[in-house]
């Protein structure tokens, strides 16, 4: 989903050497993960301890290390990441939007590798976007100054919210880049979570 060369600054266990930020292969990544044992054994946060139980061997493997979303307190900056990697910015809602993604950015973890990679900054896709539907789509205007959490909840909790839930987010819907990638069953995952 993007890298960038490691600094000092960072305080992480690789002073030097790349942060690469993996997100899932979708469509495809949610067969993977619905097959795994941690779908099915109905513990807590099947999502993250796949994500970890996939990434830990690679980074491994590398000579690296590998940080999470859900590590912490205190948590990873994962968001300031995905800006800093040139593939991903700030939507007009807010939310990251990825050059190939769009508003169906996710970040599974990072990978810490001893190595530096050439930076590979892609084109921010809402300066081509000229209707920038995502501003519109919300159903309850949760993104009017600022992200109402609490109105998107409540919407999510209603009747007239069933549409949110079972296929995921309407603004992120709307964003034509990323189109098709996330499946409604991995959305109402996520929306579930959410709540």
């Amino acid at each position: 989903m993007g890298w960038f060369a490691l600094t000092p600054d960072d305080d992480l266990p690789l002073q030097t050497g790349t942060l690469l930020l993996v997100g899932p292969d979708e469509p495809r990544f949610w067969d993977i993960f619905t097959q795994s044992s941690h779908y099915h054994d109905g513990q807590p946060d099947p999502l993250d301890r796949w994500s970890k139980s996939v990434l830990d061997p690679i980074a491994k493997g590398f000579g690296g290390h590998a940080v999470y979303p859900s590590d912490g307190p205190p948590y990873h900056p994962f968001y300031t990441w995905a800006l800093r990697t040139g593939r991903s910015w700030a939507s007009p809602i807010g939310f990251l939007v990825h050059d190939q993604a769009g508003l169906f950015a996710s970040y599974r973890g990072a990978l810490l590798l001893p190595w530096v990679m050439e930076a590979d900054a892609g084109k921010r896709p809402c300066d081509g976007c000229p209707d920038q539907p995502c501003k519109t789509a919300c159903p309850v205007d949760a993104f009017v100054g600022g992200y109402d959490v609490a109105a998107c909840k409540s919407h999510l909790l209603s009747a007239a919210g069933r549409d949110c839930l079972s296929t995921g987010c309407a603004a992120r819907r709307a964003c034509p880049v990323g189109q098709g990638r996330r499946l409604p069953a991995q959305a109402a995952f996520h929306m579930e979570a959410f709540l």
